[in-house]
């Protein structure tokens, strides 16, 4: 398979959807139909530490009052410094997961470089604009993004709304149907220059707390292994939290709060 090839004034550049547009290509769009069927992510945290930043979604997915799926995938890596993670219409988020990584790599390639943080912010800001006449029939998409600035040697943390305005958070965010709780809880125990053991445990009691007054978010669930996905990103790249790690945290924080009595009897 060849490259296509267009004059100089009607190139594409490195704009992987412009170039779809020049090939007669869409990007895959969700049909109408009955909306309670829709599968939607929930609860998404992201918390900037000392390092870079810790991200964390729960992995539940609901189909109107019921679960659809106790163990999907809300993290993701957009590169190797940076991640994306989805709350909202789950099918239409994770296609633009894909298809936002797949523009950072294309224009990775065809530059020799990769684009600035803020650049990947603003770009993923335009494919949630142009899921706009979607999320007017209710299948929106909010994501968060977050990455380690080379640049300034930080860890930063981007927020949008349906509209694709795009929003720079200091030092926390949680989206979501839990993350009202989930901020809560995470504004009442951050602190700045947090150690990542301290972020991680933080992440981890912000979505528990959001799964016990929220029925859409997924608590942990130690009979069938499932866990909350947690990831740092850091000048050394995105990296997964491991499981068994993330269950460590899990059962920390329920000890701790059975021997302070905070859990019923």
């Amino acid at each position: 398979m060849t490259l296509p090839m267009f004059p100089v004034d009607e190139s594409p550049g490195p704009n992987f959807l412009a170039l779809l547009n020049k090939l007669g290509l869409e990007p895959p769009t969700p049909t109408t139909g009955d909306l309670e069927n829709i599968r939607h992510g929930t609860t998404i945290v992201a918390v900037r530490y000392a390092d870079g930043v810790i991200m964390a979604g729960d992995r539940r997915a609901t189909e109107g009052f019921s679960i659809a799926h106790r163990a999907i995938e809300k993290v993701f890596p957009a590169d190797r410094h940076s991640g994306v993670s989805i709350a909202g219409a789950a099918g239409p988020a994770i296609e633009m997961v894909k298809l936002f990584q797949l523009q950072l790599e294309h224009y990775e390639k065809l530059n020799g470089t990769a684009l600035s943080l803020e650049g990947k912010a603003n770009q993923l800001g335009q494919m949630i604009r142009g899921n706009l006449p979607m999320a007017m029939q209710g299948l929106a998409v909010v994501p968060i993004f977050a990455g380690y600035d080379l640049r300034r040697q930080t860890g930063r943390i981007f927020t949008y709304d349906v509209t694709g305005g795009r929003y720079e958070e200091a030092d926390f965010h949680a989206t979501g149907s839990g993350g009202r709780d989930a901020r809560t809880t995470i504004k009442l125990g951050w602190s700045a220059n947090m150690p990542r053991d301290a972020a991680i445990e933080l992440s981890v009691q912000g979505l528990y707390e959001a799964a016990e007054e929220d029925a859409a978010t997924g608590g942990p669930d130690p009979v069938r292994g499932i866990y909350p996905t947690v990831a740092t990103i850091t000048v050394e790249g995105f990296e997964r939290v491991g499981e068994a790690e993330v269950s460590e945290r899990f059962q920390s924080l329920i000890q701790h709060k059975t021997e302070a009595g905070q859990l019923p009897s």
